[in-house]
C-alpha cells in the first residue's frame, strides 16, 4: 500500500507502525506483523500497530522509529509486509541446542539492529542462549559481529588500556577512581559505562553528578586524544548497538547468559580499539558470581576470548561481599570518589580496590615494574596528579573542574536506623541495600540513596547509627524506610551465635 508519514509523538519502545484498521484489513496486514517501509533507496522495518490514530492513506511511525531512520512528514512511502528473516531458522536451531555457523550469528545480529527482529524473535534468542549456552567460537563469532555492525572508534594514542567491573557490588565507583590514576601515568583510558541496569547506580550515573556524560564519537576522540582518557556513557554511542537491544529482553527475562555477557561487554572494548583490557570480577554472596571456582572459571572465558580478538585481557577476581566505600546511589558516589581523589585518602575498600586495579593497568601498559604497581598507583593518587588529571578529565567534558564535593547536593529527606542490640556487623546484605536505594529513587534521583557507617567485623552498641537513607521527596524516603524494614540489611550478632539445651 502507498501512503504519506505522519510523526506521531509517541515512543512505543517496539519501533512501531501505525496503519488505520480499515487500511490495514485491505493490506492483509496484522497487528505485531513486521513491515517494510520503502523510500526511494531508504528501507525501514518495525512493528505494526492497527489505530485509528491514523488515517486511511497515512502511515505512522513513533518517534523511537523516527530515531533510527530519516523519514519526513508528509513523505510517500510504500508499506509492505516483511516476511519472516531467514535469522529465524537460526533462532530455531539454537533453541534445539545446535552450534551456530559465523555467518548465521552474522545474519541474527545484523537482523537485530536492522529491527528485522521483532521483540519476541529477540526474547526467543536471548533464552535459547541462556537454556543452551555457547561456545567459544560463537562466542567470538557474536562479539565480533556486535562490534562491526556498529561504529568503531580508532584514537591516535596508544597503547590503549581498558577496565570494566561486570558489577554486583553496591557503591562500586572505583573506576572513578583507576582512569584518572592510569591516565596521570602517561596511559590512554578510554572508559565508557554503562547506567545502572540493576544497581543503584552505574559509573556514568554518578560522573554525570559533576560532568557530562553523553557524547558522540567524534567528540570522545577529541577529549581522549587532548587528556588520555574519558569516563563516559557507553549507551549514547552507536557501538555494539545489538547489545543495547538484547539487554532490554535479559532485562523483561531477568536472565543473563554467559556467553552474551562476554559478548556484550568485550565488543564494546572491541569496537573502542582497547589492547589492554583488565577485567574486575567481584566474588561473595549477594553478586552476579558467588565463588572464587566460578570466578576462574568466567576469567579463563575472558582471556581465552580476548587472545580471539587479539587482544591482551587480564582478570582480578575481587572482594564483593560488602558495599565499596561508605555511600550508594550517584550524588553520595560522587561526593566520596572525588573526596578520595582531592585528598588521596577515602574508605580503605575503597583505596585498596582502586590502588590494586590501577596497578594491575600500570603494569599491563608497561610503565610500572612487576610487582610494584599498586606502589606506583597509590603514590599518583596520595601525590594529587590523579586529582589534577580528573580535573581535566571533567574540563573537558562540560564539567567544573573546581567542584568541591561536599557542595554536590544530596537529598535532604532522611532516616537513620540504628543498632538494636549490641554486638559485631556479621552481614550486610548487597541486595538489601541496593534494594533500598533504589526504593529511595536511585539513580534516577541523582540525590537518593545510603549512607553507611558501618562494615562487616566492626563492634557496635545498642542505638550505634547503621545507615542514613537519603531521599528527595518524603514518598519516596517512606518507601525505603519500609524496604529496610522488610530486609533488615545489616546483621548483627554477638560471639555467642547459638545456644542448645540439653535434649
Amino acid at each position: 500500500m502507498k501512503a504519506k508519514v505522519r510523526i506521531l509523538d509517541v515512543y512505543s519502545g517496539r519501533y512501531s507502525v501505525f496503519i488505520n484498521e480499515e487500511e490495514a484489513r485491505k493490506a492483509k496486514l496484522h497487528p505485531d506483523d513486521l513491515v517494510r517501509i520503502e523510500s526511494g533507496k531508504k528501507v525501514a522495518y518495525g512493528s505494526l500497530v492497527v489505530s485509528n490514530l491514523v488515517k486511511p492513506g497515512e502511515v505512522g511511525i513513533s518517534r523511537d522509529m523516527l530515531d533510527l531512520h530519516n523519514l519526513s512528514e508528509g513523505e510517500s512511502v510504500l508499506v509492505l509486509p516483511g516476511g519472516q528473516p531467514e535469522s529465524v531458522r537460526y533462532i530455531k536451531k539454537k533453541m534445539h541446542g545446535e552450534k551456530l555457523r559465523k555467518v548465521e550469528i552474522e545474519a541474527i545480529v545484523r537482523d537485530i539492529v536492522d529491527r528485522k527482529l521483532r521483540d519476541i524473535e529477540i526474547s526467543s534468542f536471548v533464552t535459547s542462549l541462556e537454556i543452551n549456552g555457547l561456545d567459544m567460537d560463537e562466542i567470538a563469532a557474536l562479539t565480533i559481529a556486535m562490534a562491526e555492525t556498529g561504529d568503531m572508534l580508532d584514537i591516535d594514542r596508544k597503547p590503549i588500556m581498558d577496565v570494566h567491573s561486570i558489577g554486583g557490588v553496591p557503591g562500586n565507583k572505583t573506576n572513578i577512581l583507576v582512569v584518572p590514576i592510569v591516565a596521570a601515568a602517561g596511559l590512554t583510558i578510554p572508559k565508557t559505562s554503562s547506567r545502572a541496569i540493576t544497581s543503584a547506580a552505574g559509573t556514568a550515573d554518578v560522573v554525570e553528578v559533576f560532568a557530562n556524560v553523553s557524547f558522540e564519537l567524534d567528540e570522545i576522540k577529541r577529549i581522549v586524544e587532548k587528556v588520555g582518557a574519558c569516563l563516559v556513557w557507553g549507551g549514547a554511542l552507536n557501538l555494539a548497538p545489538a547489545d543495547d537491544i538484547t539487554i532490554k529482553s535479559e532485562r523483561a527475562l531477568s536472565v543473563d547468559p554467559t556467553g552474551l555477557m562476554l559478548a556484550s561487554i568485550m565488543s564494546k572494548k572491541y569496537a573502542m580499539g582497547s589492547q589492554y583490557v583488565l577485567i574486575d570480577i567481584p566474588t561473595g554472596k549477594g553478586v552476579k558470581v558467588e565463588t572464587v571456582d566460578q570466578a576462574r572459571a568466567l576469567s579463563r572465558d575472558f582471556i581465552e576470548l580476548g587472545k580471539r580478538l587479539g587482544q591482551y585481557v587480564e582478570v582480578a577476581i575481587t572482594y564483593g561481599g560488602q558495599p565499596i566505600g561508605h555511600t550508594v546511589g550517584p550524588a553520595l558516589e560522587a561526593r566520596e570518589a572525588l573526596s578520595a581523589l582531592q585528598t588521596g585518602k577515602g574508605p580503605g575498600s575503597l583505596i585498596e580496590k582502586a590502588t590494586g586495579l590501577a596497578g594491575i593497568l600500570l603494569e599491563m601498559g608497561g610503565v610500572a615494574p612487576t610487582g610494584m604497581g599498586k606502589k606506583m598507583a597509590r603514590e599518583i593518587l596520595e601525590s594529587g596528579k590523579a586529582w589534577e588529571k580528573m580535573k581535566e578529565i571533567i574540563e573537558a567534558q562540560g564539567g567544573n573542574p573546581e567542584v568541591k564535593p561536599e557542595e554536590i547536593p544530596i537529598g535532604d529527606k532522611t532516616y537513620t536506623f540504628t543498632a538494636s542490640t549490641s554486638g559485631y556487623v556479621t552481614g550486610i546484605d548487597n541486595r538489601g541495600i541496593t534494594g533500598i536505594a533504589k526504593a529511595a529513587g536511585a539513580p534516577e534521583d541523582k540525590g537518593a540513596g545510603i549512607e553507611l557507617y558501618v562494615k562487616v567485623g566492626e563492634k557496635v552498641k545498642e542505638g550505634d547509627p547503621l545507615f542514613t537513607i537519603h531521599a528527595e521527596s518524603e514518598a519516596r524516603l517512606d518507601q525505603a524506610i519500609v524496604q529496610a524494614r522488610r530486609t533488615e540489611p545489616i546483621r548483627i550478632e554477638g560471639m555467642v551465635l547459638q545456644r542448645i539445651g540439653n535434649i
